[in-house]
This record gives structure tokens, C-alpha cells and sequence, in this order.
């Protein structure tokens, strides 16, 4: 058996329809296989363990690492397409499946944008987009360099693997720079650094890109990080200039066919302040695949972005990216330091109680302190004026009490639901 000439026990689906392979068996898979259960497709998961999130939900699942040629061989075969629930597949083993005539999206030759940040910022100041000074970091002596040339105001960067604030680093003084550094690159890790940016607010632009070249963009986002992980996501981005708004979205699918990049992608941004007082962008990351950015879209666009990246790996036209309501908030729901006594069914069953408008995701994981283990999404009502930030306030303040009581068994404002205390103007 290889990637082109199947295994004949690989079932295909028996309407005929496509069968997509997914490296990675997370919530992101999860999220796919129910677009496509409801676009007739099959999706396959290379899973590491059965308890996998996406591996609980679809009967196609493949166990194997995806830094395993084999594994990765046996998922694709027979499959219309490869495509990612993350970046981790070592380049060579996609060369290898490209070699051998799979469709592999987004290819090797754009994923590694997302897969090694210092290419990709290479990239990116060659396209001329908005970046951070950089510098790639092969000794100390590159990191005194650099710091002395930003006043010591820098970021320290794995170049490969960190996500969630993992691999990063912001040293206090030059000490610590070279500490860190000298640790890193002893171990084996590629570093880089970057111009620490004093920016206003994080923004997120969500873009999907089929191999005809047709591209489609949502509403420019606002995304709230704590402890280096992504908490709430508003969409859209309030108080916004619409020019800027409109340059973003530009810029961003701009990126996606400069890179060749394939399904969707998310370019992650800081608003910063420029010398004429005017709000602008620099670009900060890539992900080229479903992103937490994006949860929203599940409920609060025409088209989620899980849907959408499988019409667009499988060329077919791209869906509408209307949003459903003026306003929608995505707040994720992290582990507790202690998970709570109470079961999360019967959490479940106290936020329908309360809020019974926000719509909960669960990812099938065990609890422990940090994890991303859902999120819950807010739609505001019609009339919601999205760039009225004391209306807007009240919408995320729903979904993160809704986020607070799934991960904690408590709400964090103190609400009784036995003496059916008042919850404002979004209990329906």
C-alpha cells in the first residue's frame, strides 16, 4: 500500500463523496468532522490515541504520530485531499505524499510559514507587510546585538514549535536575554528575536483561499489573550476605522495568495499607535488551518470556518462569510487550577438556566488547570450597535460568566439561581 493506491479495508463513503484526510486528531478535527457530516464528506483523522477529541466523533480514524511517515502514509491513502488540525508535520514527510501525487493543502512549500516563524517573517517583509523588527539569533552574540539596537525592548522566539505563549520569552535586562538564549540554542532549538511592540489591542483576520485563487474574508476580530493563551474573541473588532478595518482584511488575503496558502488561515495582528496618532497594524503570527480566532464563526457567521476550510482544500466555491448578528463573542473555557465537584452535565444543565442564548462547544477532554476544554459563544440581539463598547461590554460579559461557570462550577459575579437574582438585559 502508499499514498496513492489505497488499502482496500479503507472504506470511501458510499455516497460518493469526498474523503478528507486530517493530520491531527484535536478540537479542531472534532469541529471539521461535523461540517463533514453535513456536507455528506467522510473525514479521516490521523489520531495519536483513540481518546482523541476528533478520534471520539468520527468512525475514520487512523492511530499513528504525525511525525511518522507511515502513519501519515496510511491516513492519506485513498483520501481526496490532506490537509492539518496543526502545523507539526516534519516538511519532509509532505514532500514525500506531494511526490507521490496527493493533494496536499496547503503544500509544504506554504505551510512552513506557519510552521517556522522566522521564515515567515522573512516572507512577509519581502511582501511588504507591516512586521516587527526582527533578526534571526544563531548566537549570544546576536541577541547583545539586537537588543542594544531596540533599547533593549525585545521578544525571544523558538523560530519552531511554540504556540499558547510556549516557546516565547520577553527578558527584563540583557542578562537574562543571554541566559535564555544560550539555553535554547545549547538545546538544539532555533531561535529569533523581535522588537518588543507597544500595542494597543491583539486583532485577528480570518481568511479562506481555494486553489482557483477565490478568497474570502470575515470581520477583523479582537482577541484577548491571558498567560499567552487566547481567552475571548470579539467580533467584530470594536471602534475600528473602517479604512483600517478594510486594509486588514486586504493585507490578509493579500498574505494567502502571496503565500500560496490553501483552506483557511488566520494572520494575527497588533493594533499599535503610529507618530501621526493613527491607529495601524503589524502582523505577528500565521496559522494555516481553523483557528481559536475563529470559534465564532460556528454560530455567527453564514459560513463557519470549519465548513469553509473544507470547501476550500476541496476547490469547492467558497461560502459566505455574512455574520448572523451585529455583535458575537467567542470565550474559551480553560481548565480550573481544581476541577470542580460538579459534573459538567450538570453545569450544563445551570447555564441553560441562565443564559439559555450562549451555545456551548465541548471538546471531549478531561479537565486539568489551563486546558482548552470548549468555548461558548454569545450572539447579541438585532440593534446591537457593534462599535458601542458599553453594549459590546455587556455581550462578553455573558459569554465570559458563561466560560467562568464551565470551568469553575461558580459564577463569578455571585449569582444565586435559587433566588432568582435578575441577569441583565441578554437573560432571554
Amino acid at each position: 500500500m502508499d499514498a496513492v493506491n489505497p488499502d482496500p479495508r479503507i472504506r470511501r463513503n458510499p455516497l460518493g463523496t469526498p474523503v478528507v484526510a486530517m493530520i491531527g486528531g484535536g478540537q479542531l478535527a472534532r469541529m471539521t468532522h461535523a461540517s463533514a457530516v453535513a456536507l455528506g464528506q467522510t473525514l479521516r483523522v490521523l489520531a495519536a490515541d483513540p481518546e482523541d477529541p476528533a478520534a471520539q466523533v468520527t468512525p475514520d480514524v487512523v492511530i499513528g504520530s504525525h511525525d511518522d511517515p507511515d502513519a501519515v502514509r496510511r491516513a492519506a491513502a485513498g483520501a481526496d485531499v490532506v490537509t492539518f488540525d496543526h502545523e507539526h508535520v516534519p516538511p519532509a514527510i509532505l514532500l514525500e505524499l506531494e511526490e507521490a501525487g496527493v493533494d496536499v493543502r496547503p503544500r509544504a512549500s506554504a505551510l512552513i510559514h506557519a510552521q517556522d516563524k522566522l521564515v515567515m517573517r522573512r516572507a512577509l517583509a519581502e511582501a511588504g507587510a507591516p512586521v516587527p523588527p526582527f533578526t534571526g539569533v544563531e548566537s549570544v552574540e546576536d541577541v547583545r546585538r539586537f537588543h542594544a539596537e531596540q533599547e533593549g525592548w525585545i521578544v525571544l522566539k523558538a523560530a519552531r514549535g511554540g504556540y499558547d505563549g510556549r516557546g516565547v520569552w520577553m527578558p527584563d535586562s540583557l542578562d537574562e536575554a543571554e541566559r535564555i538564549t544560550a539555553e535554547q540554542l545549547a538545546a538544539g532549538v532555533p531561535m529569533m528575536a523581535e522588537a518588543r511592540v507597544p500595542w494597543t489591542r491583539e486583532l485577528s483576520a480570518l481568511v479562506a483561499r481555494s486553489p482557483f485563487g477565490q478568497g474570502a474574508v470575515w470581520p477583523v476580530v479582537e482577541t484577548v489573550q491571558r498567560d499567552g493563551q487566547c481567552a475571548v474573541v470579539v467580533a467584530p473588532a470594536t471602534g475600528l476605522p473602517e479604512d483600517l478595518r478594510s486594509a486588514v482584511q486586504a493585507t490578509a488575503l493579500r498574505l494567502a495568495e502571496h503565500l500560496d496558502a490553501t483552506g483557511v488561515m488566520a494572520v494575527e495582528l497588533f493594533e499599535v499607535t503610529g507618530a501621526d496618532g493613527r491607529p495601524g497594524v503589524l502582523v505577528n503570527e500565521l496559522a494555516m488551518r481553523p483557528h481559536n480566532s475563529g470559534h465564532w464563526t460556528m454560530d455567527g457567521a453564514v459560513t463557519s470556518q470549519f465548513e469553509q476550510h473544507l470547501r476550500a482544500v476541496l476547490d469547492y466555491p467558497l461560502g459566505s462569510t455574512v455574520p448572523t448578528a451585529p455583535v458575537v463573542v467567542m470565550a474559551n473555557v480553560l481548565g480550573a487550577p481544581e476541577a470542580p465537584a460538579m459534573s459538567m452535565d450538570e453545569r450544563i444543565h445551570h447555564l441553560g438556566a441562565r443564559f439559555p442564548h450562549a451555545k456551548v462547544h465541548l471538546y471531549g477532554k478531561s479537565e486539568r488547570p489551563a486546558r482548552k476544554i470548549g468555548h461558548v459563544n454569545v450572539l447579541a440581539d438585532p440593534g446591537v450597535d457593534p462599535d458601542d463598547a458599553e453594549q459590546v461590554t455587556a455581550v462578553r460579559a455573558v459569554a465570559e460568566l458563561a466560560a467562568h461557570w464551565l470551568s469553575h462550577g461558580e459564577w463569578a459575579d455571585g449569582w444565586d439561581p435559587h433566588s432568582g437574582a435578575p441577569v441583565g438585559d441578554f437573560a432571554r
